[in-house]
């Protein structure tokens, strides 16, 4: 549908009509040719930003997906990086690309683990958690133990950091575009089960700042300074950055 390698409506259609795990083991093998992966503008402006607070030792990638993130981690991160995602069919992907690196043979190990992000199976063993374009599968009211759960796998002065692009003016037709389609998504979920919980419109930056300083986070952002400024001079789009606080 996005191009000739990527998925056609019809497998579109199937991945929607199924639950999150199963849709994204479905679309995997052709995730990286949708607008759904994460642009490499972003992710380079991302390791730019982090560079400047570093040197890290153990990165984790949180839903990463076919790990677009892995290249994050792999510049950042001396000792090692991991992935996480609940789908099988994501990490198959994201194993192959780990594949590649491992032979390259520099940079840090690299593990994939299956897990949910919502009860990760680690301690406080990483100095730096990345995630990138995963928050809209988590319902509002899930977020607070999402980044409970972030919080509890930090080391003391470890960081949680993520992009966050400026949601479009009302003025706008990407607004309504979204405003669209989570509205096709709720009717959806509302008539269907399991639900397919994909939504562009509820994960707000105020809102994300309470939650990560409910969970202990210090939190701080930045603007990334390579996408610009809107109008009124606010970034288009910024680098939000949780701390765990030193014990």
């Amino acid at each position: 549908m996005f191009s000739p390698e990527g998925p056609s409506l019809r497998e579109l259609t199937a991945q929607a009509l199924s639950s999150v795990e199963h849709g994204y083991d479905l679309l995997a093998p052709k995730f990286d040719h949708t607008p759904f992966r994460t642009p490499d503008s972003v992710l380079t402006a991302v390791t730019t930003a982090l560079a400047r607070g570093g040197p890290y030792d153990d990165g984790l990638d949180l839903c990463c997906g076919t790990g677009a993130g892995l290249g994050v981690l792999g510049e950042l991160c001396r000792s090692s990086v991991t992935g996480v995602d609940f789908s099988a069919g994501m990490l198959e992907v994201a194993r192959e690309r780990g594949e590649a690196v491992r032979n390259a043979g520099a940079g840090p190990r690299v593990r994939w683990v299956r897990a949910d992000a919502r009860a990760l199976p680690f301690t406080a063993a990483f100095d730096l958690v990345v995630s990138f374009g995963a928050f809209g599968h988590f319902l509002p009211g899930e977020l607070p133990g999402l980044f409970g759960q972030v919080h509890s796998v930090l080391r003391p002065g470890g960081r949680f950091a993520f992009p966050v692009v400026a949601p479009p003016r009302p003025t706008s037709p990407a607004y309504w575009a979204l405003l669209g389609f989570d509205a096709v998504m709720r009717v959806r979920n509302a008539v269907r089960r399991p639900p397919f919980v994909m939504y562009y419109r509820t994960f707000r930056l105020a809102q994300v700042r309470r939650g990560l300083e409910d969970a202990g986070f210090e939190v701080t952002w930045q603007p990334l300074p390579e996408f610009g400024a809107r109008g009124d001079g606010s970034p288009r789009v910024r680098m939000v950055v949780g701390r765990r606080l030193p014990e």
